[in-house]
């Protein structure tokens, strides 16, 4: 860093300034009370940085920052004597306005930092539109104490991804947290997650955004921007998440959340939104981007309007030179100075898009992102798909290095547990970890799932035909219709036993399918205990018990969560099931290491279509490096009526034992199984092979 000479220092509006460093971009302590600000403007004509105290509601100094200062389309200046605990800024902009050329300049408007590490105003989850404070960014010290703590860089294929909303998660009374809808919430439920044996957290949306934005009143109740698939602050951790939020303490506080994960070895993902922002389409708020410099950020159409392929009223111009750079920060800020472990990108095609909108074959971001040095070993998840009609799954143009969400393991498996026999010949390409789809990869890529946050939960979809959104203020209208569930006989809460019990059937069914197929699982939070949200499958705008996790139905479908329980530990303890390669041929055990059968053992016509059938993986310890040799058979029974499977015969000494039966609550027994099993009509059964002598392990 270069000496300050005193001759350079200059006052402005009463401050003492000299002309600044371009990077890093934001908000930088270079010593004590001395600030280097830096922000970017290819099209702007000048640059007014505003310092206000805490919360008050004028600036104390407007300092339009020299042209001499100005290199290019950058504007940096250091300012001195300022207590960045006693301090926030905002910036404005002036320039045209001629929007049918995306010219958007307006300086009545004060502006957020794009690099801003921490945003005020919105540190109280709700607080009333008339009390909350206007949007301002502050100054923060990186001084963490990680104590050692990095990534974890657990190999993707072992993972067992655990989505969750961290508000949405222990705000129920009736959860165990004393620190309710926070990060240090999570914290507290650590013990929780790894006693359901869990390894990675993937988070709904924590950087900063306005739960606010489109608020309204519908039957008495209000509704918020409660997924928060809206950001205005890339670098800055959502503050009302934290139990300090009104001490500007929220980075330290998610800081703290993911050590402690890190520490019980649960790795930490975050879903982030690039695709769009906060300030949505013409009629959308100017928070910053649209302010600073529209023309770079977004995606416009000929006349200067919004080109909306996010649908959201805004596309980001992800593969401009500038903006690819923002992202590309951003990423490698949350994971050097968060530890983060990976990210999940929400309509991850628009960052393939060029700066007219056409998808390309090699994006520059997606290859810069998959080989930067600080991000070579972060996991990078796409979602595959845009609102703009962009299917990517299996297509995904990007290198081996990322991952994506796998929709159509997800469709897959909805049909067939519900008794749709066409899809079992493509079952058995998704058990596989989807060979089919990923043609040119020699690992699969696929994240397995069959519920997320934006749909039925497992619960749900065995519950319910259609949607019922009404709570929403739409009528009906918003969230999918085609869900590919079904009610198992009665639409939503039911007394009648034999609809509960089919309905515990099918969840366990369908958990069973995603932890015995190959590729990483990813599981809807809550759906261990059967949460339901009443049949809304668009529960985006719902903070309320409709979107909570009711910790209540914990002890009531207890032998649920046992089951899942019991198939998550059997995943993590064969490593087997976690193969990244489509291999399948005979190992070392003289088996093929993952083969389909049918009633009959070895017997199976996967060209026709079937509701019954068996798969089983045969596991070697001089292979996988485990103590013993194991085989693991799961038997599958989508049918309306009961079917007897024969069992493939075992090398000599080898016996098969019942593991799991998704009709029986007694999951403790580990029964002997000889020559065949009888399966009731929509139920599983998960087997052990092993040396008489040894028992299951």
């Amino acid at each position: 860093m270069r000496r300050i000479d005193d001759s350079c220092v200059t006052q402005i509006d009463g401050i003492n300034c000299c002309n600044g460093h371009p990077f890093p971009l934001g908000a930088t302590l270079l010593g004590e009370n001395e600030i280097n600000f830096s922000i970017n403007s290819v099209d702007a004509t000048g640059c007014i940085l505003e310092l206000y105290h805490l919360h008050s509601p004028e600036p104390y100094a407007r300092i339009r920052i020299p042209d001499s200062y100005r290199i290019g389309g950058n504007y940096s200046i250091i300012v001195f004597d300022q207590d960045p605990d006693d301090l926030e800024y905002t910036y404005r902009f002036e320039g045209k306005m001629d929007k049918e050329n995306g010219y958007r300049f307006d300086p009545s408007i004060p502006l957020l930092d794009p690099y801003a590490k921490l945003i005020s105003g919105r540190e109280i989850w709700g607080e009333d539109a008339d009390s909350r404070r206007p949007l301002r960014c502050r100054v923060i010290l990186e001084d963490y104490a990680w104590e050692g703590d990095k990534p974890l860089e657990i190999p993707i294929s072992d993972l067992i991804i655990y989505e969750l909303h961290v508000r949405g998660f222990t705000i129920d009374q009736d959860s165990e947290a004393d620190h309710k809808g926070t990060f240090t919430g999570v914290v507290e439920m650590i013990p929780y997650l790894k006693d359901l044996g869990v390894n990675c957290v993937e988070l709904l949306p924590v950087f900063e955004f306005d739960e606010l934005e489109n608020t309204r009143i519908v039957n008495g109740k209000r509704l918020y921007n409660y997924w928060g698939y809206s950001t205005f602050g890339f670098f800055a951790p959502k503050s009302a998440y934290a139990v300090s939020g009104k001490h500007a303490l929220a980075a330290d506080e998610m800081k703290h959340m993911v050590k402690k994960l890190h520490q019980n070895g649960i790795e930490v993902i975050l879903d982030v939104v690039f695709n769009h922002t906060a300030e949505q389409d013409e009629n959308g708020h100017t928070i910053n981007y649209r302010g600073i410099d529209n023309r770079t950020y977004y995606l416009l159409d000929s006349n200067g309007g919004y080109l909306n392929y996010s649908g959201c009223g805004n596309t980001v111009n992800c593969n401009n030179a500038i903006v690819r750079e923002h992202i590309l920060d951003c990423l490698r800020y949350w994971v050097s100075e968060y530890h983060i472990d990976g990210f999940r990108f929400d309509e991850a095609p628009i960052l393939s898009r060029d700066q007219k909108g056409n998808p390309m074959q090699s994006p520059p971001l997606l290859e810069t992102l998959a080989h930067d040095p600080i991000l070579c070993r972060t996991k990078l998840i796409a979602e595959a798909w845009d609102a703009a009609g962009l299917y990517q799954v299996g297509s995904f143009p990007a290198p081996e290095k990322w991952a994506d969400w796998n929709g159509k393991f997800r469709d897959c498996v909805r049909h067939f547990i519900k008794s749709d026999a066409d899809l079992g010949p493509e079952l058995v390409y998704r058990l596989q970890g989807s060979p089919d789809i990923y043609v040119s990869r020699k690992e699969h890529p696929t994240i397995n799932f069959i519920t997320c946050h934006d749909g039925f939960t497992l619960n749900d979809l065995v519950s319910y035909d259609s949607k019922h959104n009404m709570d929403n203020g739409e009528d009906n209208r918003d969230g999918i219709d085609n869900n590919i569930s079904w009610n198992c006989g009665a639409e939503g809460p039911t007394d009648d036993p034999a609809v509960e019990a089919l309905r515990n059937r099918q969840v366990k069914n369908a958990f069973a399918l995603l932890m015995l197929g190959r590729g990483t699982p990813m599981m809807l939070s809550g759906d261990e205990f059967r949460n339901s949200q009443g049949g809304n499958n668009n529960v985006y705008c719902q903070d309320s018990p409709i979107s909570w996790l009711n910790w209540k139905d914990l002890k009531l479908h207890a032998d649920v969560h046992e089951f899942f329980k019991a198939m998550i530990h059997l995943r993590a303890a064969h490593p087997v099931l976690r193969r990244s390669s489509y291999y399948t041929d005979v190992n070392r055990s003289g088996y093929p290491e993952l083969s389909f059968h049918g009633e009959r053992a070895w017997q199976l016509d996967m060209w026709q279509p079937f509701l019954t059938f068996g798969f089983m993986y045969a596991e070697p310890a001089e292979d996988f490096g485990t103590k013993d040799d194991c085989f693991i058979y799961c038997a599958v029974n989508s049918h309306w009526e009961d079917h007897t499977l024969e069992l493939p015969v075992l090398p000599e000494g080898f016996r098969w034992s019942v593991y799991a039966y998704s009709a029986d609550m007694k999951h403790n027994r580990h029964p002997e199984a000889s020559g065949s099993v009888t399966l009731m009509s929509r139920s599983t059964m998960v087997l052990i092979g092993r040396k008489t002598n040894e028992g299951y392990r």
